[in-house]
């Protein structure tokens, strides 16, 4: 579907498969900084990352994803910008596929063209099914939120051993600058069973255990939105994944490629580029009635 395709490109991925195994090889090397590189620790890469992240006011970039849909790749590329506080997000995609949200706007639903037939824009909730439909996350998810999730972890987990798994592991060249490699190693990753509490919800699960709702959807066959029986049993990651790798950008301290591998494999991949970010976007930019957007 082309909302699928449009919100899928939220975060980016870095190409070919093969990048990825040669990214996993670099960050097995013993931490050394690369020429032209600061030192850094572990503590003060993570440290950096986070308030970069923390600090975001506005963001534009080129987004490449490769998200694993069933046992299939689907890959996109999409221009975004974005504010936050309030949040505002325009995307649009490769085949023209546009995705307006403004926070306070439209009764929360995201204005959507979807460029094809029937060809007239749409109002769908961004976290609803039709704009969630075999993808990873939502357009609320814009930038780098879920990275920063990742690094903290939810504040219903109790269990941070997959936030602290997380080191400096040596530095790689991407888009022909050197960069700082955060990896963390989680080997313990696994589905467990879990009893559904009173009013949970996939979301809610989700959050409890850090490990994003669309593998809880995916393994379980369930909806966007469905309310669990109380009881109920899930098949439920206990972790984001069994190894992540956050490739950063030492001039921002933003990433720039994101990989996360689990159990079957690589599990998502993203990559920025152009970006810029904190340069003041005009409200013009934000308007369904913007000349160059064909909602």
């Amino acid at each position: 579907m082309p909302f699928r395709t449009a919100s899928r490109s939220l975060i980016g991925c870095v190409g070919a498969l093969g990048a990825a195994s040669w990214l996993a090889l670099q960050a097995t090397a013993a931490p050394a900084a690369a020429p032209g590189l600061p030192p850094i620790t572990t503590p003060q890469l993570m440290s950096q990352l986070t308030t970069a992240i923390q600090n975001l006011k506005s963001l534009r970039c080129a987004a490449d994803a490769s998200e694993r849909i069933g046992s299939k790749y689907s890959k996109d590329r999409s221009t975004m910008k974005l504010t936050f506080s309030p949040m505002r997000v325009y995307l649009k995609n490769g085949k023209g596929v546009e995705v307006l949200y403004v926070a306070g706007q439209n009764n929360g639903d995201a204005w959507v063209n979807p460029n094809a037939f029937p060809y007239v824009t749409l109002s769908l909730a961004p976290e609803g099914s039709l704009m969630r439909k075999g993808q990873h996350h939502t357009v609320l998810q814009a930038g780098f939120g879920t990275i920063a999730d990742l690094l903290n972890g939810s504040a219903s987990r109790p269990d941070k051993s997959f936030n602290r798994s997380f080191r400096y592991a040596g530095d790689t060249t991407v888009q022909g600058r050197p960069h700082y490699i955060l990896r963390s190693d989680y080997p313990q990753f696994r589905y467990m069973a879990y009893k559904a509490g009173k009013n949970e919800t996939p979301a809610t699960v989700a959050a409890r255990f850090g490990c994003g709702e669309y593998r809880i959807l995916e393994r379980n066959k369930l909806d966007v939105g469905d309310q669990l029986t109380e009881g109920q049993v899930l098949q439920v990651p206990n972790a984001y994944g069994r190894r992540t790798l956050v490739v950063v950008d030492p001039k921002t301290f933003l990433p720039t490629v994101v990989a996360v591998y689990d159990d079957r494999g690589l599990f998502e991949k993203y990559e920025f580029s152009n970006v810029i970010a904190n340069q003041p976007i005009p409200l013009a930019e934000f308007s369904k009635s913007n000349p160059s957007y064909h909602f």
